[in-house]
């Protein structure tokens, strides 16, 4: 029998289901889902098995702002409720749709709205996944991560990539900043093209480790520091837009830029 989840609070020591255990916790870290859903009970249970399975869980109740949240910072996946107090799930996912910053963002939408109609329009406005409350914790995890797989192999890697004024170009492995040519190591060059790749999110050290050197490889913090600094001299000017976020990691984006 599949558990199905109920709208009433659990306790913390309340059993909840379980991913496939600690291999999809680590392959799911540092992977961001934003979750809109104005019952805050349902809100505490979602992003606690979401934490479970490994996932950075970032929350709203109001869909306002999960649009201006999405936007500052796009996730890796939206799990969105449509019947939302004042801007709706189906307004959100349209404004998610049509930005360029969140236009490939993954949407599933988790509601009440059973019948045929409206699963229809769900799907037409923007969603990828539909599930319906009553719902299978277990179910559901799965699905995210199935559209999370999906995503991740279906968008192809820029070759060239621009902001401000610096360019990168992955075929030639060249990188200018004003137009002049710029010389980095192997590292160094894997390290900005995962930055610039990010549009903006922020990326933590570990993130950035294994993206320039490697999955698996073993090294501290640190090493990721010290191979920025060199790659921000290099950059000269152009080393301010790699912007430090202290606690987490760090970010490509304009220096001159409000928070």
């Amino acid at each position: 029998m599949l558990q199905l989840v109920p709208y009433r609070r659990r306790r913390d020591n309340d059993r909840t289901m379980q991913g496939n255990g600690s291999s999809s916790v680590k392959s799911n870290a540092h992977k961001q889902i934003l979750v809109v859903e104005d019952e805050k009970d349902l809100l505490e249970l979602l992003c606690l098995n979401l934490r479970r399975e490994g996932y950075v869980c970032r929350s709203t109740a109001d869909g306002r702002a999960a649009i201006a949240e999405a936007q500052r910072q796009p996730p890796d996946l939206v799990l969105l409720d449509r019947m939302l107090p004042g801007t709706s799930g189906d307004e959100v996912a349209r404004r998610l749709r049509s930005a360029p910053r969140t236009a490939q963002v993954p949407i599933v939408m988790l509601t009440a709205k059973c019948a045929e109609v409206d699963q229809v329009v769900g799907l037409s406005i923007g969603a990828d996944d539909y599930i319906t409350k009553p719902f299978s914790m277990a179910v559901l995890l799965a699905r995210i991560a199935a559209l999370l797989r999906r995503s991740q192999a279906g968008v192809p890697q820029p070759q060239v990539l621009t902001l401000g004024p610096v360019v990168l170009d992955a075929d030639r492995h060249e990188a200018t900043v004003h137009d002049v040519p710029i010389s980095l190591t192997a590292t160094e060059f894997r390290l900005l093209r995962a930055l610039m790749a990010a549009q903006g999110r922020v990326l933590s050290r570990n993130q950035l480790i294994d993206k320039a050197l490697g999955e698996g490889v073993v090294v501290t913090d640190r090493t990721i520091d010290v191979h920025v600094t060199a790659l921000r001299k290099k950059m000269g000017e152009g080393g301010q837009w790699i912007c430090t976020v202290r606690g987490v990691g760090y970010t490509f984006r304009d220096p001159n830029r409000g928070e």
